[in-house]
């Protein structure tokens, strides 16, 4: 199927999450989800066998700031019913990526065929559920502008370990100039569930990005002149994390291509009286 843009899908990058599910169900779009639907939230996946869901929602739990969890499919059942309407795993993802014992085999735009009875669907919140907010502050985000899917980068920093899950932490980086950089703190500082503030500004050597025009995933950043490299704990981490444990099959979404859930991007921001998971990392 050929690549769709945003520009190509026309209204729906205006219109509710279903709309944009449903066109992404028909094979009507494969690409990037960021600025698709605004204002809704959307996640990461990971889909595991059910001997390995209770460990990897510890690894979940342990480490909140890369892998905030946000919803999780009964065993076997397709249909995330806690985060929308007729939101089925197997087909409202844009892309996937198959993972056999550790190694990517397979890009599929669905997984009707490979869904078993003992599956158990993860969904972790992604940054792109903050950035209506930050351009609602008027912050820029060039790739949203450019139609480029955001720079990822592994860090050598490490996340905490549980079962057969560990490794670094993966990030997505935006550039900003200081004074945006500032205000982007304060916004994103309101959605521990979407990644909440930073884990670093500044200097990529010292999280162990060696060189920022060589993501790992996304497009290369377009840095400019008083543009300083923001980063952001990113849900691909957890992808590293399933490679490693080198699980029999595990399904993820490939990156910059997410679930959009029916749930309003705001309740990824903090509530009064919910306490803000531990921050990881370094700032």
């Amino acid at each position: 199927m050929a690549r769709a843009s945003v520009a190509m899908i026309g209204a729906s990058a205006d219109a509710p999450a279903h709309e944009a599910r449903m066109r992404i169900r028909a094979g009507r779009y494969d690409g990037q989800t960021a600025g698709l639907a605004p204002g809704y939230l959307q996640g990461n996946l990971a889909i595991l066998p059910g001997d390995l869901a209770l460990d990897f929602a510890r690894y979940c739990q342990r480490n909140p700031k890369p892998c905030p969890l946000v919803g999780v499919s009964d065993s076997g059942d397709p249909m995330l019913r806690t985060l929308g309407a007729d939101i089925d795993i197997r087909t409202d993802v844009p892309r996937y990526n198959v993972y056999r014992n550790g190694e990517l085999a397979d890009q599929p735009g669905d997984i009707i065929d490979l869904w078993r009875d003992d599956f158990v669907a993860f969904v972790l919140g992604c940054s792109f559920s903050f950035e209506q907010a930050l351009l609602d502050e008027g912050v820029p985000l060039r790739h949203i502008e450019t139609g480029a899917t955001v720079a990822v980068y592994v860090t050598d920093i490490a996340t905490t370990p549980a079962g057969p899950f560990r490794g670094p932490m993966v990030v997505s980086m935006r550039p900003l100039v200081p004074a945006d950089a500032i205000k982007a703190v304060e916004v994103t500082s309101r959605f521990p569930a979407a990644h909440g503030a930073p884990v670093h500004l500044g200097d990529p050597a010292a999280i162990g990005i060696a060189d920022l025009s060589r993501p790992d995933w996304g497009d290369a950043p377009d840095i400019r002149t008083g543009e300083i490299p923001v980063f952001w704990a990113c849900g691909v981490t957890p992808q590293v994390a399933i490679r490693a444990a080198r699980p029999s099959i595990c399904i993820t979404h490939k990156p910059g291509s997410m679930l959009i859930t029916d749930l309003a991007s705001t309740q990824a921001s903090n509530q009064p009286g919910r306490a803000m998971p531990s921050a990881q990392g370094r700032t």
